[in-house]
């Protein structure tokens, strides 16, 4: 929906009311009043504006846009162990503490992500005003764009819900938004997205908006944080019996500007570039510090680094099975400390083929930008390991078109974020499926996913053979052990959506957290000096801390109507 982001900026000044000056008070700016924008254009205008808070990015004034991303690169995949910070000690530092689970409530991230998350939800419920004021919309067109309204408040709630877990609910008929953080808003979060499944459409003709399925898997992961394994299923179970959804034939589609808003996108962030928008800021720009440092493509600026643990996580045995108890016995070679000027061997051992669509490392194909050399496009190495991000990235070919071809970064491009896609739906599912005590519906689910690496696309080299010992099999034998079954569905999350930002709020609400970062840090602390010592406590590291700011700011009769989470 190309115009959801030509529209971006155009009502800002008229409506935004963030929570930065005070805590979601400030007044709408400009001369045009609520009451001018209720018809159906101006509530059109009005939804538009909600949907292009989804980026995370809502205005320079709100803190950088890398700080608010809807990738969660920040919060889901370094906090994750996904990837490590990257680019060099002095530049973000903010992010260092976060990624140490030492993040104080002061740090800018925290507070940038929960301004633009409200800012989106201020945008949706003044687009739900609108609607129900418009006199020229029908009862049903009325029906149908609140429930877009109501979908997207529900997203931006769930989304601080995953980060903060007590936070206000805020709708449409608030008046004083001084609201307290004492009641759990999964209810109100439920209430938003059945009411957005009851009445959306299976497609809508502006790609980009929200439909049924989309509302039916976002509900389902709601569920599904909560343990409400039946009621997750239905949702998803209702997305697959659509038939509208199918996993792409080739796994790296559905990270390629070129082949966006395909069979596998359920939701997604809309990306454009080139549209007229100053600096490209249409162009998912809360990845534009994500590329290789020099050289390559992007030219900025060396951030979200891949782990060395997530790229042991693509090790397989002789059967093309993971290794799931044994994967980070051993280190995927690398060339750390070797000058791109000198010789390099990659790892010769067998791999599951999503890690080069995945991680850029050196001698393998950096899509046609040429085989990644190293620590040439690596700022420094000993602190950010020998790895770059890839799934953010766009092709040499299409530079300049489907990349910025103007704006002070070159990184910004047309590749959309995919908040839910069909490979996740089917996990979720298998989750479920696990839970209940059907493990072979589960098992079918999981080699679902696995038959697509196995038979779709890997990274080649000029002369057409595979750029490395790829080999990835389903699971043949039964599944028996309900343990075995979860160890497997979770582990194949970790390889199909790495990097996306999902990591660090799945080992939370699997309540594993605890052992699986304490156990990363111990590796990764004698990798990266600067991770030693880190130490995931429970009780606190499963929630970030409140902004300080938003506490302060809340107070009415000299007291906080904002309380900090525990540990903080």
């Amino acid at each position: 929906m190309k115009k959801i982001l030509v529209f971006t900026f155009i009502l800002i000044v008229a409506l935004v009311y963030a929570c930065g000056e005070k805590f979601l008070t400030k007044e709408p700016l400009g001369v045009v009043s609520e009451p001018a924008l209720q018809s159906a254009k101006g509530a059109d205008a009005l939804l538009i504006a909600a949907y292009s808070s989804l980026d995370g990015y809502s205005g320079w004034g709100n803190g950088g846009p890398w700080q608010g991303s809807a990738t969660n690169w920040v919060f889901g995949s370094i906090t994750g162990g996904d990837a490590y910070k990257g680019s060099d000690p002095g530049d973000q530092p903010a992010i260092t503490p976060i990624e140490r689970m030492a993040g104080l409530p002061n740090n800018e991230y925290f507070e940038t992500r929960w301004r633009v998350l409200y800012d989106g939800i201020s945008r949706a419920n003044y687009a739900l005003r609108a609607i129900k004021g418009a006199k020229d919309l029908t009862d049903a067109n009325k029906t149908a764009k609140t429930a877009e309204g109501r979908f997207l408040r529900g997203h931006y709630h769930f989304e601080l819900k995953k980060m903060w877990n007590m936070v206000p609910y805020v709708d449409e008929n608030a008046t004083d938004f001084k609201i307290p953080n004492d009641k759990d808003i999964y209810p109100q979060i439920e209430a938003d997205l059945k009411f957005a499944v009851d009445n959306l459409p299976l497609r809508q003709s502006d790609v980009g908006r929200a439909t049924k399925g989309a509302a039916q898997a976002l509900l389902g992961k709601v569920f599904l944080f909560q343990k409400k394994f039946n009621e997750a299923k239905q949702q998803f179970d209702a997305v697959v019996a659509s038939g509208i959804y199918s996993l792409a034939a080739c796994y790296h589609d559905n990270f390629n500007p070129a082949t966006k808003n395909g069979p596998e996108s359920v939701f997604a962030v809309q990306s454009s570039v080139n549209d007229g928008s100053a600096d490209n800021l249409n162009g998912n720009y809360g990845e534009i510090l994500n590329y290789p440092y020099t050289g390559g493509p992007g030219g900025c600026c060396g951030f979200h680094q891949p782990s060395q643990n997530l790229v042991n996580a693509f090790q397989v045995d002789a059967n093309g099975l993971p290794l799931l108890d044994t994967y980070n016995n051993t280190d995927v070679k690398n060339d750390q400390g070797i000058p791109s000027n000198s010789p390099f061997t990659p790892h010769t051992g067998p791999l599951d083929p999503r890690l080069d669509w995945t991680v850029g490392r050196r001698g393998i194909p950096y899509l046609d930008w040429g085989p990644h050399p190293g620590p040439a496009w690596i700022r420094d190495q000993a602190f950010g390991g020998p790895y770059a991000p890839k799934k953010n990235v766009f092709y040499r070919s299409q530079q300049g078109t489907l990349s910025g071809a103007s704006g002070w970064a070159q990184g910004a491009n047309a590749n959309n974020y995919n908040i839910i896609r069909y490979a996740d739906v089917l996990l979720m599912l298998a989750e479920c499926e696990v839970e209940l005590g059907n493990l072979e519906r589960a098992r079918a689910l999981v080699n679902q996913v696995r038959n697509r690496a196995k038979s779709g696309c890997v990274v080649r080299n000029p002369d057409n053979t595979p750029a490395a010992n790829y080999r990835v099999e389903p699971y043949n034998t039964p599944w028996t052990s309900k343990e075995f079954a979860t160890k497997a569905v979770r582990f194949e999350r970790r390889i199909e959506l790495g990097m996306e930002g999902h990591r660090f709020f799945d080992l939370v609400r699997w309540g594993i957290a605890e052992q699986e970062l304490n156990a990363y840090y111990a590796k990764e602390g004698t990798l990266r000096s600067y991770l030693q010592g880190a130490r995931f406590t429970r009780g606190k590291n499963e929630y970030y801390p409140i902004p300080q700011q938003q506490i302060v700011l809340s107070t009415a009769g000299g007291q906080p109507t904002l309380k900090q989470n525990p540990g903080y």
